[in-house]
């Protein structure tokens, strides 16, 4: 059982990414400027009018939810220069400077 849940997730995944790449040829887009949860949701929304419908309809419909699958799409990300560096956490404690021992013995 576990291989088949395992294989329906593959088959799910691989026919999301392929309505992408046909929504990406439709709408002369890379499919890496898709969103997949787009996709996931959209397709989650309208899974009964797609099992309900047929004929001219059906592709109508398909036509026009992959043309709004691409109409949400990843724009490239900026990130801000950051410093290369670790910021020391503030304590409340001083740091120990010499042996454990040593400061054991200054304490008692």
């Amino acid at each position: 059982m576990v291989r088949k849940e395992i294989a329906i997730h593959f088959l799910s995944y691989n026919l999301i990414r392929a309505n992408i790449a046909r929504s990406a040829v439709i709408t002369k887009k890379l499919p890496r400027q898709i969103r997949f949860m787009t996709a996931v949701q959209l397709f989650n929304e309208i899974k009964l009018q797609l099992a309900l419908l047929a004929g001219d309809i059906l592709k109508h419909i398909i036509k026009i939810a992959l043309e709004s699958m691409a109409s949400i799409t990843i724009g490239k990300q900026k990130r801000k220069n950051q410093p290369r560096a670790i910021k020391r956490r503030p304590k409340s404690y001083p740091l120990l400077t010499k042996p454990r021992a040593e400061a054991c013995e200054a304490i008692n």
